[in-house]
């Protein structure tokens, strides 16, 4: 079974069955079904066109909903009957369906959860963990936001902002998480740029391919994370950081700065530093500094926080820490590097391994694990 693949057309099979006459809420539900029917049953009868076996039976899936479903009775739903299994149409507009989800009716945060969940494809785990709330939490939201929009015609497309928070988000998940969807948030930021002239347009596209640069060292073969500061810099994509730096170059000269322009100029301080010892730290703080202004975010708080403690040496880092929230993720882990700097190897131990157990993915888990065993066999 072909996920990757299976991720890739949701998107646009949602976008038709939209366009065919399914409010956002029925389509999303539908194409849900669809996927599970797929995964029954392609491993024994792939397609031969995959996505018109999913536009095939997510219709049919719809249908069946509606027929079934009393309340909707009451309107009118216009059938045209099942589309033929066979090619259909080859339009990507993925991306005009991130601007359709972004509905005004919604809230920001609102709109960029469901749009995650349907289109994205994140779990909602995935996503409340993007948001630092509960699971429990984040449900409600997207069911909120489904009822809010459930026979809402969405010819009406949010705003550059919240589809910008959506691409970003997907773009974490794909870098960091369980799902690779990174290249995919990449292609449709390149699209957006081209369409709209915007600096946080560019600010964000240029973040993705200066973190996308040094993706190839950021593991081993058989999957163990590798710190910045230890990863082979003769692996990172020249070429992407060049078009980054270019990009992110001509959004700073706007003189607009926004929170993804900040940033990638945090990832191209990175980039340009020929090895750790000669990353420029003081200026990275400063950026960070500019980040929280604009912001207020715990995350870059925390972020600040560790590059506070390569600036000004560990004991300041670990004083900033105490002002912070020890519930933030990786909050631990923070501690336990920043001790271990400072010269406490069994604090830090310790720590690791308390950050080990809170971790959310197994590659973090194993790091945090290996650096508590590394501790405790000095």
């Amino acid at each position: 079974m072909d996920e990757a693949l299976l991720r890739t057309l949701t998107p646009t099979v949602l976008s038709i069955l939209v366009r065919r006459g399914a409010d956002f809420a029925a389509a999303e539900d539908a194409v849900q079904d669809a996927l599970v029917e797929a995964v029954r049953v392609w491993p024994d009868d792939p397609p031969r066109d995959p996505k018109g076996w999913l536009v095939t039976v997510g219709w049919r899936k719809f249908l069946d909903a509606t027929r079934a479903d009393t309340s909707r009775r009451n309107r009118e739903v216009r059938i045209e009957g099942e589309p033929q299994p066979g090619p259909t149409e080859v339009v990507d507009d993925t991306l005009q369906l991130y601007f359709l989800c972004a509905h005004p009716s919604l809230t920001p945060a609102s709109a960029v959860a469901l749009t995650l969940r349907a289109v994205g494809g994140l779990t909602t785990r995935q996503i409340a963990q993007a948001y630092l709330v509960p699971d429990t939490t984040m449900a409600q939201r997207i069911s909120r936001a489904k009822r809010t929009v459930s026979g809402v015609q969405f010819n009406q497309p949010g705003d550059v902002a919240t589809v910008l928070r959506v691409l970003y988000l997907v773009f974490n998940e794909g870098y960091s998480g369980d799902v690779d969807l990174a290249a995919e948030a990449i292609r449709l930021t390149r699209q957006l740029a081209t369409r709209i002239d915007h600096e946080e347009v560019a600010g964000l596209l240029a973040l993705m391919l200066l973190h996308h640069a040094r993706r190839p060292a950021r593991t081993t073969p058989d999957g163990r994370l590798v710190p910045l500061a230890e990863q082979d810099r003769s692996r990172w994509n020249t070429r992407m950081i060049a078009e980054g730096v270019e990009i992110l170059q001509a959004a700073l000269a706007r003189d607009r700065l926004g929170e993804f322009q900040a940033q990638a100029a945090i990832a191209a301080l990175h980039a340009d530093a020929q090895t750790a010892e000669e990353t420029d730290w003081v200026q990275i703080v400063e950026w960070y500094d500019e980040l929280v202004r604009l912001t207020d975010s715990p995350v870059a708080r925390l972020n600040r926080v560790v590059a506070l403690g390569e600036a000004d040496g560990p004991r300041a880092g670990l004083a900033a820490l105490a002002a912070l929230d020890p519930a933030l993720p990786r909050y631990t882990a923070v501690a336990a590097y920043l001790h271990e700097r400072d010269g406490d190897p069994s604090t830090a131990a310790r720590l690791y391994a308390e950050a080990a157990r809170a971790a959310t993915s197994l590659p973090e888990r194993d790091h945090l694990t290996r650096q508590a065993a590394r501790l405790n066999n000095l």
